[in-house]
Order: C-alpha cells, then structure tokens, then sequence
C-alpha cells in the first residue's frame, strides 16, 4: 500500500530555482504578513481579501528596490497603469507620494466606495505611452 509523501519528501522531486522558492515559501508563511488575515491596504487603507493581496515594491526592483508593501491587486495595478519604473523610482517611492499623485487621488476615492472584493478594468495612462 502506498502511503502519503511528506512535504519535505514531495520537495526532493523539486529542483534547483522552483525547489528554492518553495522551500523559502514554506518558511516565510508562517511568519509572513501574507499569511495574515488582516491585511490593510496602504494606499485605500481597506481590508484586503487574501486572493487579492499584491506585494509592491516602492522602488522598482529594476531600480534597486527591496522595500515593499501590501496593496490590493487593483490599487497594485492602477499605480503600474499610471506610472513608469523611472517616475515611481524618482518621484513616487513612498505612499505619502502616491497618495498626492492627482490621478491616484481619484482612483482611490472611487475605489473607497467599492466592496473590497471588486474587480474593474484598469486604463493606461495617457502619458505613459505603451510598451
């Protein structure tokens, strides 16, 4: 009869990058804000459903960036949507920034009216130009 694989034993199957992440998955849940059930939005300050946390990166990753926090997947996106790597490297690297950002400003006003567990279409800026 065969018996149930163990986690550990389930992951000797894994390698290399995917075998790493995993492992740093599994150690990071249990202390993470992730694994909260609480989490709060910084830029709409509203609770987020687990299903639409978005980890954001403040400066971009690209740039430098190491420090992030915890948005809903639709504010995630608006910011990606209005935003290049370089403005957000330059001008818009913290939430007091974003917040003061004219177009943001009124996403989250709108979205602060919606239920938490809303899902819209997200426009790209004008200005941003496409990839």
């Amino acid at each position: 009869m065969a018996r149930k694989q163990t986690a550990i034993e389930s992951i000797h199957g894994m390698n290399g990058r995917i075998k790493k992440k995993h492992i740093a998955l599994q150690q990071q849940s249990a202390t993470s804000h992730w694994a909260s059930t609480d989490s709060i939005c910084q830029l709409c300050l509203r609770p987020i459903p687990t299903t639409q946390r978005d980890a954001h990166h403040l400066v971009p990753k690209s740039r430098g960036g190491v420090d992030t926090v915890i948005l809903h997947r639709l504010c995630h996106r608006q910011i990606h949507a209005l935003l290049t790597e370089t403005q957000l490297a330059r001008d818009y690297f913290t939430i007091e920034a974003l917040r003061n950002h004219p177009e943001l400003a009124k996403f989250i006003q709108w979205i602060s009216r919606k239920p938490t567990h809303i899902r819209a279409a997200i426009k790209r800026s004008r200005d941003k130009g496409y990839l």
